[in-house]
């Protein structure tokens, strides 16, 4: 995050917005690399494994109770009906491509491509499995995908966030560049939609077909420079 994109968001916090940053990471690999960028500023709100929700209390991140005991349980409904088929999952993926295959505590199925190419394919195997599935998605971000519940996704915890706070999307700022943050760029969750020059092509497609903004600048300077935008629009 450059350091100027830094201050305008530390502004804006000090006004009341709330800040969120929704990753498809776990909570210990988001807490290391928020320690690592020694950012001058810290998130209102995290989303981890996109669709957990955690609010910082000045001291550390407490757990949205309500909303993340409703995600865990609907998880564990739909992973019981849907792992007993996760074996033949992995024998038809292993007899095609090299990918690392495995289960963690979020997912009975986790994969790890060897290439975009090889992702994009067993991404289309896996979404016609999921289409007899009811409500189980693949979310992927490159080449890594797992299973999910339909209802949680970046998408809904940041409603759920708005919720809380009682803020409209037409107040909501969002900035995505891969396939795990297509469920929060629409404008059903926010009207201000953007995207850096690194997103992926379908993402900045997407941002475009809803009037949104496509920087020409890379990672967080793209974002800045969406933001930016955003506040000259506003004055």
């Amino acid at each position: 995050m450059p350091l100027r994109l830094q201050e305008l968001i530390g502004s804006l916090q000090a006004g009341g917005v709330k800040w969120v940053i929704n990753t498809g990471r776990d909570m210990s690999s988001l807490q290391e690399t928020l320690a690592r960028s020694r950012l001058s500023i810290k998130p209102d709100y995290l989303v981890i494994v996109e669709r957990e929700i955690y609010r910082h209390d000045n001291v550390s991140y407490v757990e949205h109770e309500e909303w993340n005991r409703r995600c865990t349980a609907a998880h564990t409904d739909l992973f019981r009906r849907v792992r007993l088929d996760v074996p033949r999952l992995i024998a038809w993926i292993e007899e095609r491509f090299d990918a690392v295959l495995y289960e963690d505590y979020y997912s009975p199925f986790c994969l790890i491509a060897q290439s975009p190419r090889d992702a994009e394919a067993i991404h289309a195997f896996l979404d016609e499995y999921c289409a007899g599935a009811p409500d189980l998605v693949v979310v992927r971000n490159d080449v890594y995908a797992r299973f999910s519940h339909v209802d949680f996704n970046k998408g809904t915890a940041l409603s759920e966030i708005a919720r809380l706070h009682g803020i409209a999307p037409s107040a909501i700022f969002v900035a995505g560049d891969h396939l795990n943050d297509v469920p929060m760029l629409s404008r059903q969750h926010a009207h201000w939609l953007a995207a850096p020059s690194n997103a992926i092509d379908s993402v900045k497609a997407l941002v475009k077909s809803q009037q949104g903004h496509v920087s020409e600048r890379h990672c967080g300077e793209g974002v800045l420079d969406a933001l930016e935008r955003l506040m000259g629009s506003a004055r």
